[in-house]
């Protein structure tokens, strides 16, 4: 029998293996009717279709899938997108009902009411989580969620001036947190990276550190080698023995990572007084120090772990290095205007003119 669900009604019929078909309706008697029909073609095995999984089949299947290839960060984000989802849509709603038009209102909503970059993560997520069900849960295809993407308003990201990194790095409340600022910057580490330092991953000996980072497609977890500076190795030795366990940079209260620690950077820029900045600015800034000093960008790429030269490129402010080139279209500009009539600054000038 149906039931009511909301302001509407689910039909349900059960079919092979344990499994139900489902299906929503606007009035009690359109549902009764559905299930009759569908118990008939169940009893018929010539009618008989492959029995269809709901959305929520389809979100809980890939949400564990999840947690066994991605990062709790990630797997949070794909959670908060698949929950969002399926308020807007009937959970119980059958995946073969689901079609383009669906999707587009509910990303449209989306983008209305936070932003068209909020839409298109929520696109992204929802495309490979299809995707995946295509692969293994044999979902319908092509995919309903490869919808047109959203417009976006995009700003470069603010990258501090090194002094104002120095100012926040002074009101730190204690060593263990300068020393965490200390390694983002010469190390240009990624925010995870650090927070999953462990002890065993700083060499003392040879001056180097291993950074585990899952940045790949497949999500791989890799790990790259970097020199220490002078200054980070020796601020490293001096914090490895005056603390124990295995983080280098753990949360003082449970001696664990930290996931996000929100709102450190905020407060500390505020309590030096510069422009917020964050933790992948100063990765940034890493980057914008070693440009300015001449670093080829082959190395900056090295140091920065990216996989093509063309994302070192966007990290490195190009303005200062293209201001001279621009400086060539003026060659002519006084050659061609005429001289400005100037004001008249002697008395004898002055009588002259009346």
């Amino acid at each position: 029998m149906p039931y009511k669900r909301g302001t509407k009604w689910l039909g349900q019929v059960l079919v092979k293996n344990g499994k139900f078909r489902r299906r929503t309706f606007p009035t009690k008697k359109a549902a009764i009717e559905w299930e009759v029909e569908e118990r008939k073609r169940v009893e018929d095995p010539i009618q008989t279709e492959t029995p269809s999984v709901c959305l929520i089949d389809w979100a809980t299947q890939y949400l564990a899938f999840a947690q066994s290839k991605f990062v709790r960060k990630t797997c949070d984000e794909k959670h908060y997108v698949l929950k969002r989802f399926l308020k807007h849509q009937d959970g119980m709603l059958s995946v073969d009902e689901l079609t383009p038009g669906k999707v587009l209102n509910y990303l449209q909503g989306q983008a209305m009411a936070r932003s068209g970059h909020a839409a298109n993560n929520e696109r992204k997520n929802l495309v490979a989580a299809w995707n995946w069900g295509i692969k293994y849960m044999e979902l319908p295809s092509p995919n309903p969620c490869l919808v047109d993407r959203f417009p976006e308003q995009r700003h470069d990201r603010y990258v501090p001036p090194e002094e104002d990194f120095w100012k926040v790095y002074n009101v730190a409340d204690n060593e263990r947190d300068r020393i965490m600022l200390l390694a983002y910057l010469h190390l240009g580490a990624r925010r995870s990276e650090l927070f999953g330092l462990r002890w065993q991953d700083v060499d003392f000996e040879e001056a180097r550190a291993r950074l585990y980072t899952r940045k790949r497609r497949d999500g791989t977890l890799e790990y790259d080698w970097l020199p220490m500076t002078k200054e980070l190795h020796e601020a490293l030795l001096r914090l490895s023995q005056q603390q124990q366990g295995e983080w280098v940079f753990p949360e003082p209260e449970t001696g664990l990572p930290y996931l996000y620690r929100q709102h450190f950077m905020r407060r500390l820029c505020q309590r030096a007084g510069v422009k917020p900045f964050g933790f992948h600015a100063i990765r940034h800034l890493t980057a914008s120090i070693l440009a300015k000093s001449n670093v080829p960008m082959i190395d900056i790429k090295e140091i920065l772990r990216h996989r093509n030269l063309a994302t070192t490129e966007r990290y490195i402010k190009r303005l200062s290095s293209l201001r001279p080139a621009m400086q060539v279209l003026s060659s002519g500009y006084n050659y061609h205007l005429e001289p400005p009539n100037q004001p008249p600054t002697k008395k004898k000038e002055l009588r002259q003119m009346t």
